[in-house]
């Protein structure tokens, strides 16, 4: 079972520092067909103006992955961190029992884009902690990295839920055929590039559900980089 969410389904926040795009539910935006993926809470495509950003506002209890596309966000939390993350890399925060953190654009002349990503934790509570995540040496020759799991595998950042994130990065015409664990569910989101999933066309923006399959395959267009969400 296939079910596309096109990027013009998705709901729209431009605040002026701000656009926004919500894959599901956030904010002010509801829509109660689209909660969610089941760990997968949020997926926001974020643009933000040089020099603004998000003051200091607090979490608990769920996964906070940011994946940066283009320009650099500046990162300060209540645990003592203050760094800032780069294009083609990736901050993880269990928010745990409770933490504070701020996002700003680290730039004074150019937008940042990136994407925030929630994933529910599978047991409330716990240490907030904070992590990175950077491209290994080897990352350009690789189709699929690991960028987050349970166990932190291979250098990918520690998940507190069984779910594993990776990056795809196809050159056109390139090709992944990758198999589905049983029971499990996978989120495709788009986020540079467009092809086809198991013969859906899917555009930048875009994202799909896939389960009860038991494999994807992806051919690439043009050059495309996408999140892959493997979900228990």
């Amino acid at each position: 079972m296939i079910r596309r969410r096109q990027s013009h389904e998705r709901g729209h926040a431009n605040h002026g520092w701000l656009d926004s795009h919500h894959t599901f539910s956030f904010a002010d935006y509801f829509d109660p067909a689209h909660m969610g993926f089941r760990s997968l809470r949020v997926i926001n495509e974020d643009r933000v103006s040089p020099g603004a950003g998000f003051g200091m506002h607090p979490h608990r209890d769920m996964e906070i992955l940011t994946y940066v596309l283009e320009g650099s966000l500046a990162h300060k939390d209540s645990l003592g961190h203050g760094r800032t993350i780069h294009s083609g890399e990736l901050q993880a925060m269990s928010a745990g029992t409770g933490i504070l953190h701020s996002e700003f654009n680290a730039s004074d002349a150019d937008p940042v884009h990136f994407y925030q990503i929630w994933i529910l934790p599978s047991q409330p509570g716990g240490l907030p902690r904070y992590a990175e995540w950077t491209p290994p040496q080897n990352a350009a020759e690789q189709t699929l990295t690991l960028l987050a799991s349970p166990e932190g595998a291979g250098g990918s950042v520690a998940l507190g839920q069984n779910a594993r994130v990776s990056l795809l990065k196809l050159r056109p015409g390139g090709h992944l055929d990758h198999a589905i664990a049983e029971g499990a569910g996978v989120w495709l989101q788009v986020m540079r590039g467009n092809g086809a999933l198991n013969g859906q066309h899917l555009a930048a923006g875009d994202g799909v559900a896939v389960e009860k399959e038991a494999k994807i395959i992806f051919t690439a267009s043009t050059d495309t980089e996408a999140l892959l969400f493997e979900l228990a």
